[in-house]
């Protein structure tokens, strides 16, 4: 059951944090506030709020703690507000620097996707044009490539004591010689967005009302590699390679050899970077989610792609 309360009502450390939050946007000072919990995110507490007089709804970020081993929250909100000024994602009202504290506007009329609506032939095509339009867009202050991503978690979860699965060495032979031939042909970085879980995706609430497709949550945008982008959606998506290769050619107007292995070997490398980040995770807090079975789940589906005699020659062509 959602408890919806009034400002100045919370009991809990989560209400009292939201309700310092809503204190420290100027133009809300004074006014009636009513908020309640939202669900869905893994990293930070998030809240539906509502203020008096105003039409607008708004959804509040407030990051969880341990979340700035991972995030650079001021790329998060310079990529948040590109994506708004090319009417991509939500209106960033409020952001302060220091915490990371972020608060946008409430796309109403709007439902996070599922990865069930990622069959639909539609969506595909309007994640592909929005990705086009975002990688198309301005460079963002930091590049981070997916090289960068795993070689960080992986240095975190030593320092952590974090348990990798006992065949770690032979990924990490695996990982680089991906790097190498990656680094060997040349990155093609553009402002990327990196995290394609499904919620992430709105679409209409209301078939008869379409709605243009929106993309939230940017904490993990970063200039990257073009083909990382579409290798963890593949991956993500459980696409299999007729359907990967089609949706290259969507993306690109062509199907270039070259681009299907880079594409092929970033669904190995999206797989050994969110493996990474779980493992991690399971050493920084307590919440009701198994990151280790979710680490080790991953760690496996890298090593299918790894482990398939075809990796030589896709190094190869990358």
């Amino acid at each position: 059951m959602t408890v919806r309360r009034q400002l100045g009502e919370g009991t809990t450390v989560h209400e009292r944090n939201v309700e310092a939050a809503i204190a420290r946007v100027p133009q809300w000072r004074g006014k009636a506030a009513a908020y309640a919990p939202l669900v869905g995110g893994l990293s930070n507490q998030n809240w539906l709020v509502e203020i008096s007089g105003d039409g607008r709804r708004y959804f509040v970020k407030v990051p969880g703690e341990g979340s700035e081993m991972f995030i650079d929250r001021v790329t998060a909100n310079e990529a948040a507000r590109n994506a708004h000024a090319m009417d991509v994602g939500p209106e960033v009202i409020f952001f302060d620097a220091a915490d990371g504290l972020e608060i946008s506007e409430f796309l109403e009329g709007y439902r996070a996707c599922t990865n069930a609506d990622f069959g639909d032939p539609g969506i595909q095509s309007d994640v592909l044009n929005l990705y086009r339009r975002l990688h198309g867009g301005p460079k963002l202050g930091q590049t981070k490539t997916i090289f960068d991503m795993i070689e960080e978690h992986i240095e975190q979860g030593k320092e952590l004591g974090a348990h990798f699965p006992q065949d770690m060495p032979w990924l990490m032979h695996r990982y680089n010689q991906a790097k190498a031939a990656f680094l060997a042909s040349g990155l093609d970085l553009v402002p990327c967005f990196n995290d394609p879980m499904p919620g992430n995706f709105l679409i209409s609430a209301e078939a008869g009302e379409p709605k243009p497709m929106k993309l939230i949550d940017y904490e993990f945008a970063s200039n990257n590699e073009r083909s990382y982008e579409l290798g963890v959606l593949f991956a993500e998506m459980f696409f299999d390679e007729k359907l990967t290769e089609t949706l290259i050619e969507q993306y690109l107007g062509e199907v270039r050899p070259q681009m299907i292995a880079r594409v092929i070997l970033n669904r190995a490398l999206a797989d050994m970077k969110w493996a990474s980040w779980a493992v991690v995770n399971r050493k920084l807090n307590s919440w009701d989610f198994d990151y280790q079975k979710y680490g080790v789940w991953k760690y496996m589906r890298a090593h299918d792609v790894m482990y398939d005699p075809r990796w030589d020659g896709w190094l190869r062509l990358v």
